[in-house]
């Protein structure tokens, strides 16, 4: 047990982490150095995003470019350590910049948050009393909601929910928001706080009850569920416009790319791997943005299961001779506030994104989602989803092995013609150290 830890100093703190789990080993020390920046005002803000801080974590930055959304085009960034992430968004975009590329529309932008709390007393008074203080709810929110309703937002609506069917006793403030281009987490929970403040205050002050009515607040929260908060991302073709060097039967190709999606619909050990693939893309924007993955995750998969099963997140179907390919999906980004203003590379992405509102961030993410499960059926319905992936994994394999960069060189262009796997590449380096390597 190691009292007052936060309180130690960066240095401190990995004395304290090798000393007691690395055996004193100053390798293991001065590998967290490494990842410092060596601008220490830089390495500041990264201290400061979390709690216990030694060191970075870095994950690859890359761009993805081509892609044409609405008729403009955008480089897309996207932030993973997963090989064949960025190659496959960009094959996409590539294919689809030649057939209109990708069409977005938003179809709301409703954020959802709730006061928990349990009411022991006739269901008609405490209805006949939020009805009676819901204005004063409200006003009290004010200075809360000032600056957001400035900028076209703030608190949408305000019910009582009646829960007692599933726990005794329990009910529910629901109040819906319009957050503008913040992702508004803070904004919501002190709307919320301040919700379940006045209703508290309120009820002892009221003659509706009597000494036997109780009220306890839980607890005051937003949701991370926000199926109102959606977007939907297409693309469509005549079918015989899908042919390329890689489609050579385009409508049979059709045929089995909406075979392949139905199956996800149904089968829930393909659905969760389908929509994995989705989340590849759209995480890597996320995550690229300064935007929550943890809570876009949640919220995806909750909504693939909206219907009772869980089920895929993207659609396609044949309609008047056209291929039509398209997902909706809940997607609660911001373009301002937590990170997005102090992380110099979140700042940088939403440069190269064109400084996009929270709206247009909501469309290109969807469409990054779109175009990596595109890549990915395409690959699984024609040459298999390893052929690709494996050679993408190839450079991490030889790093492993400690092949130098002439090796490498050598070897990446032994397996354009040579199927990848460890051990190929294993036995092939130790082929080429003998000079007994042959293609």
């Amino acid at each position: 047990m190691k009292e007052g830890f936060s309180k130690l100093n960066k240095n401190e703190k990995i004395d304290w982490v090798i000393k007691n789990f690395f055996n004193s080993s100053e390798t293991d020390s001065e590998l967290l150095k490494k990842y410092w920046t060596n601008d220490s005002e830089l390495q500041k803000i990264h201290d400061e995003f979390s709690e216990n801080t030694i060191s970075n974590f870095f994950l690859p930055l890359g761009i993805a470019p081509n892609f044409i959304i609405n008729k403009k085009n955008y480089t897309i960034p996207m932030a993973t350590e997963e090989s064949s992430v960025v190659a496959a968004a960009c094959k996409s975009a590539k294919f689809w910049s030649k057939r209109g590329g990708f069409r977005t529309e938003i179809i709301d932008v409703i954020k959802t948050g709730q006061v928990h709390f349990k009411y022991n007393g006739s269901k008609e008074k405490i209805f006949k009393f939020f009805n009676d203080i819901k204005y004063k709810i409200l006003k009290d929110c004010s200075l809360i909601t000032k600056n957001m309703i400035e900028r076209g937002g703030g608190i949408l609506n305000l019910e009582l929910i009646d829960k007692t069917n599933d726990i005794k006793n329990y009910y529910q403030l629901n109040s819906q928001f319009n957050t503008v281009d913040s992702m508004g987490a803070n904004f919501i929970n002190s709307c919320l706080e301040q919700f379940a403040k006045t209703l508290e205050g309120e009820f002892f002050k009221s003659n509706l009850f009597d000494n036997n009515d109780e009220l306890e607040i839980i607890m005051s929260i937003l949701s991370n569920y926000v199926p109102e908060c959606l977007v939907r991302a297409e693309v469509r073709c005549k079918l015989d416009e899908l042919k390329n060097n890689e489609i050579e039967e385009p409508r049979k190709f059709a045929k089995k790319f909406i075979d392949a999606i139905e199956i996800a619909k149904i089968d829930i050990g393909r659905a969760v791997t389908h929509n994995k693939g989705i989340m590849n893309g759209i995480d890597s924007v996320v995550i690229a943005t300064g935007n929550d993955f943890r809570a876009v995750e949640a919220c995806a998969h909750a909504y693939a299961s909206k219907n009772g099963n869980y089920s895929s997140l993207s659609h396609a179907k044949i309609e008047n001779d056209k291929f039509i390919y398209w997902i909706e999906i809940p997607l609660a980004v911001g373009s301002i506030g937590g990170i997005t203003n102090l992380h110099p590379l979140v700042k940088w992405s939403l440069k190269l994104l064109k400084n996009p509102s929270a709206t247009d961030l909501m469309k290109i993410t969807a469409v990054a989602g779109l175009a990596q499960n595109f890549a990915a059926i395409q690959s699984l319905i024609t040459s298999g989803i390893q052929l690709g992936h494996m050679k993408m994994h190839l450079v991490n394999i030889l790093n492993s092995l400690d092949a130098d960069e002439e090796e490498k060189k050598i070897l990446r262009e032994y397996f354009k013609k040579n199927k990848v796997s460890f051990q190929s590449a294993e036995d092939a380096l130790k082929k080429l150290k003998k000079d007994e390597l042959s293609f």
